[in-house]
């Protein structure tokens, strides 16, 4: 095991809870491509630079800011981390997932994550919000390969990784906030480009809903975590071959994101609120 391995996340995870203090947050929620926004809803915020956490690195995508901010949200000790580390930026599963060993040393009992997602069902539009039920994992990485990161479960069931109870919250938050809420399977895949036309047509024979670069390995250090998930994906824009032919962009899904921006802050607020 390496020096990063054996003693990173603590120390990682110590220097976030000293820059925090006396902060305590029970809920993480980590916000995807152009999401940011949802880091300015934080009340009696602390904001803390990834320059300042051992083994965070910047973030290179636009629409990532690159730093964690504590307070609270509805009354509830919350911290939101504006800005991922993807798999395409040449981090590793290990890495990317960082982040989620350390709201679960912090104390987090329950994930909220968002993420920019590509749509593949036909009666998805951008805006669409989803849900997510389950994902597939075809990105062919796994944050709990190699040694066993102390805190980590080897084996963790991966039956249920979108907790079914925290789905049906969200549901009914939607539902008295007027907001439309699709549910869905997400797949990952390593990315940086977008998919072929006949790579949709697979995911689609695979059940795939919706598809994007991200999410998968934080999910699955959570669970390894024993902390709970709950994931919503904004459909930013149509998968390949399903929108005309109109070129797949990054700027599109920057755009759709800013849209529908009220939307998610309203439904992350109202889970939060009961958590």
């Amino acid at each position: 095991m390496s020096e990063r391995d054996a003693g990173l996340v603590q120390r990682a995870a110590d220097a976030v809870a000293q820059a925090i203090a006396p902060r305590k947050p029970r809920v993480a929620v980590v916000l995807g491509s152009g999401l940011g926004f949802l880091a300015d809803q934080v009340e009696d915020a602390v904001r803390v630079p990834y320059a300042k956490i051992p083994g965070f690195p910047q973030p290179t995508v636009v629409g990532h800011a690159g730093e964690l901010v504590a307070g609270t949200l509805e009354g509830v000790p919350v911290v939101a981390q504006s800005g991922r580390f993807h798999l395409y930026e040449g981090h590793d599963a290990w890495t990317a997932a960082l982040p989620v060993r350390v709201f679960a040393m912090l104390g987090v009992k329950t994930l909220v994550v968002t993420n920019a997602a590509g749509g593949i069902r036909r009666t998805f539009r951008p805006g669409t919000l989803m849900l997510i039920a389950d994902h597939l994992n075809l990105m062919f990485r796994n944050p709990l390969a190699g040694p066993v990161e102390p805190g980590d479960e080897r084996f963790p069931d991966m039956s249920d990784p979108y907790d079914g109870e925290l789905r049906v919250l969200a549901r009914r938050v939607a539902a008295e906030r007027g907001i439309a809420l699709d549910e869905g399977v997400y797949c990952g895949l390593l990315g940086p480009s977008y998919e072929t036309k006949a790579e949709i047509e697979m995911l689609k024979r695979f059940g795939a809903d919706a598809v994007g670069m991200s999410t998968v390995p934080e999910v699955v250090a959570a669970r390894a975590r024993g902390v709970q998930v709950v994931g919503i994906s904004t459909i930013t824009n149509l998968a390949a071959g399903l929108g005309g032919t109109q070129a797949l962009a990054h700027t599109e899904v920057l755009e759709t994101a800013e849209r529908v921006k009220h939307q998610l802050v309203d439904l992350v607020r109202g889970i939060v609120a009961q958590l």
